[in-house]
């Protein structure tokens, strides 16, 4: 019954939907000239069916950003974080700071912050898939665009794609021009961003392009703490900074006339002396989600250690032959490695603990602190795909994936307090994957074209563990399945077309830590998804609008969930026999007047576990009782342990709606330059941070802005512009541990600066 009203409400959101965006279409261009040249929109390209396609001719729902839009929302020194809510249905948050970020789209994800956690979004960058968490903070910079493709594609793309992909694609090397720029920013906390990029032709056959950037800010957050006289100390400026670089060096070969073409990458990310996440004791006020009084996000109160750093390089080739002129063959090849990673916390978030005056916002009832990082890890990748491009209705591509990754996992647990004793877990996990793959496309007629795709894949994993000992703990099996879809494509007429999609996905066991019993380790089945999408693709009044909107359902079997927390410092890896999600995303885009362009996206995101049997511990508890209200009932267990059913509640971190917004408008001077102003708008809705619902451990709703008032001259040449990010000053609680005390983590403040660019 709830699904039928729910599918109902959102049909009924989808027609007012459509309504209201011919609404604005038509109220806005109502007085403007069909026969205007200018103010046209480009046309959107994107690889979804891993070949070039105008964005409305392919069946998948797809956003994509521009170069210039994430120039300006990344010129404040953001990490990849920066892409959260600024499509419809994606989400990404992190627990470690500016590494190991986690993706959500339609609500799909995994809260699992171990070495070893796959996600449902696959992030692909420059063709290759970079499967470990630890891999997916790689900067964004000197990039084409970034493609989000929602939904399934399990059939086409690398592994672990049930929720969808998450595409870079770095700007390629240019044969024959001599080009490039140079970027820089400065802003609050000494913060600043320094990007750039040459292209070098060598001939004219062979080019080269150089990327750098560098991101810095000092540290902001005072630490106040208390000596062992009982005073109050003042440690200014001790947390927050971090020194950020990266570098990308691409080789092209791509003769005038030839039937071979090449394209070598190599890359490195360093991080020094960063801070990691900021875990801050008793921020949120009992009763509710709101932050306690007086909070200040500049200060805080912890008496263990706060550090992170990272170095990982990598390098690919994509070679290209034109076999005929009716097939090509790619070959793709990948190595990624993380060479160093460590991030130590201090997770109870305070000072003291039962044994000392308590001290900072709130009683710490015990000590936790904690390290984690990798002390190995490698990952290759190689693809070979052939493909068709035959003068006739059906084409085809195939092809053959391998993976193979090797992560050796350390985890640390300190006691600072007693002399810094500690604990040492170490897990290690070897994983092999491969896949066949195909792909169908038939122009039924001129208007009509039909595809389908299938895809074997076999996984095996062996994972071994142990902690401070010699003794090992093994598990490991292998597992296979087959992937499909199917998807239809029909031209109305040469501004509107319809579509459907049916598609499945598929995520391999996994392994996590050692049982509470201390004698097994856990681990999660497989999961499967099956995926049903319809929508709507347009673009209007001579190219000068495009609206895309869509509808979908869909079912995950044997969905793997991490309960985290909870009334100990532990991960549980579980299975809910099923999660369902429906809802609609829309992206709408158009030049309103030839100076004035607009964007506006939004998605409907509902999700619900569906296992009646599936609970998990609550919040941990104090002397005054738990430390938050939970919403679900409670299970009481054979030895009177206590639990709550999670049956009926959202997936975590699932926003319900996400919106975002942005406008440009430009006015031209009479030497040819011109001025602009560019804001941007995003919204996320409240979500849960764990499996329970609870009055505490639940977002309010975010409201970011960003704004950007600039001139541009020489012909495009030169930009100058002064810009804020979270423009409010937003302050919320985006993440918690709920174990020890009602610790919270927060979003980044506002950031105000000036920012110069140069092209030549």
């Amino acid at each position: 019954m709830r699904k039928n009203l729910l599918s109902q409400h959102i049909h009924r959101i989808s027609v007012t939907a459509l309504a209201l965006g011919s609404v604005i279409c038509n109220d806005a261009f109502a007085q403007e000239s069909a026969a205007q040249t200018r103010g046209v929109l480009e046309t959107i390209t994107v690889t979804a069916e891993r070949r070039e396609a105008d964005i409305t001719d392919v069946p998948v729902s797809a956003s994509v950003l521009g170069n210039e839009y994430l120039e300006a929302i990344g010129t404040s020194g953001g990490d990849v974080r920066i892409l959260a809510s600024k499509v419809p249905s994606l989400n990404v948050e992190s627990s470690n700071g500016r590494t190991f970020p986690r993706f959500y789209i339609r609500g799909y994800g995994n809260t699992d912050f171990s070495s070893f956690a796959s996600q449902p979004v696959s992030l692909v960058y420059n063709d290759i898939v970079l499967e470990n968490p630890a891999l997916k903070g790689f900067p964004i910079f000197d990039l084409a665009n970034v493609e989000v493709l929602r939904g399934p594609q399990g059939t086409l793309f690398g592994r672990n794609t049930p929720a969808g992909v998450v595409k870079f694609n770095s700007a390629k090397p240019v044969i024959g021009s001599s080009e490039g720029y140079v970027n820089l920013s400065t802003a609050t906390y000494n913060t600043s961003n320094v990007e750039g990029a040459f292209n070098l032709p060598i001939n004219d056959e062979w080019a080269a392009r150089f990327s750098a950037l560098y991101q810095h800010r000092d540290d902001f957050v005072d630490n106040v703490i208390q000596d062992a006289n009982g005073n109050t100390v003042r440690n200014s400026d001790a947390f927050g900074g971090y020194d950020d670089s990266a570098a990308r060096f691409q080789l092209l070969y791509e003769p005038s006339e030839g039937d071979f073409s090449a394209l070598f990458n190599l890359h490195v990310r360093n991080i020094d002396d960063g801070t990691a996440r900021l875990f801050r004791a008793n921020i949120i006020e009992k009763g509710d989600n709101d932050l306690v009084p007086g909070f200040d996000p500049e200060e805080i109160s912890i008496d263990g250690e706060n550090t992170q750093s990272y170095t990982s390089v990598g390098g690919s080739a994509r070679l290209q032959w034109d076999l005929n002129e009716n097939y090509t063959l790619h070959s793709i090849t990948g190595y990624e490695s993380v060479t160093h990673y460590f991030t130590r916390g201090d997770v109870d978030a305070g000072f003291g603990a039962s044994f000392a005056p308590p001290f900072g916002p709130g009683f710490i009832p015990f000590s936790v602190e904690t390290a984690g990082g990798l002390d190995d890890h490698e990952q290759i990748t190689q693809e070979l795909r052939i493909e068709s491009t035959l003068p006739t209705a059906l084409n085809w591509q195939a092809g053959v994936f391998y993976f193979y990754e090797d992560v050796t996992d350390n985890s640390f647990t300190y006691d600072t307090l007693f002399g810094g004793d500690r604990t040492l877990q170490q897990s290690n996990q070897e994983n092999t994957a491969w896949a066949i793959f195909g792909s169908l496309t038939y122009d039924v007629s001129d208007d009509l074209q039909l595809s389908g795709g299938l895809r074997y894949t076999y996984d095996d994993k062996d994972f071994t563990q142990s902690i401070n000992s010699p003794a090992e703990f093994k598990a490991g099996g292998d597992e296979s399945e087959v992937t499909w879809d199917l998807s239809a494509h029909y031209s109305l007429n040469d501004d509107v077309a319809l579509y459907a999609r049916i598609a499945t996905g598929f995520r391999a066991p996994s392994f996590g830590s050692l049982s509470s019993t201390g004698d097994e380790i856990t681990f999660a089945d497989s999961e499967t998804i099956l995926s049903y999408e319809t929508g709507i693709k347009t673009e209007l009044f001579d190219r000068r609008a495009r609206l895309n909107f869509n509808v979908y359902y869909y079912e995950v079997s044997d969905q793997q969930l991490t309960a985290v927390g909870g009334t100990s410092n532990q991960t549980a890896l579980i299975n809910a026999d099923e999660t369902t999600g429906q809802g609609f995303e829309l992206d709408f885009e158009a030049y309103i007047t030839e100076n004035l362009f607009v964007t506006i996206g939004g998605s409907y995101n509902d999700t619900e576990i569906n296992d009646p049997s599936l609970s998990v511990s609550g919040c941990g508890s104090d002397a005054d009782g738990r430390l938050c209200n939970i919403n679900d009932p409670l299970v009481i267990g054979p030895n009177g342990e206590e639990t709550f059913s999670i049956d009926g509640n959202p997936l975590p971190q699932a926003a319900e709606w996400i919106g975002n917004a942005t406008v440009r408008y430009e006015y031209p001077l009479t030497d040819g330059s011109q001025v602009y102003a560019f804001a941007d708008f995003a919204y996320t809705s409240e979500v849960n941070f764990f499996l329970y619902e609870s009055e505490e451990f639940e977002s309010e709703g975010l409201f970011e802005t960003g704004l950007r008032l600039g001139y541009n001259w020489g012909g495009g040449k030169y930009d100058a512009a002064l810009f804020c990010r979270n423009c409010t000053d937003e302050t919320r609680v985006t993440g918690a541990i709920d174990f020890n005390n009602r610790t919270g983590f927060v979003n980044d403040p506002r950031v105000i600066g000036a920012q110069f660019k140069a092209s030549f």
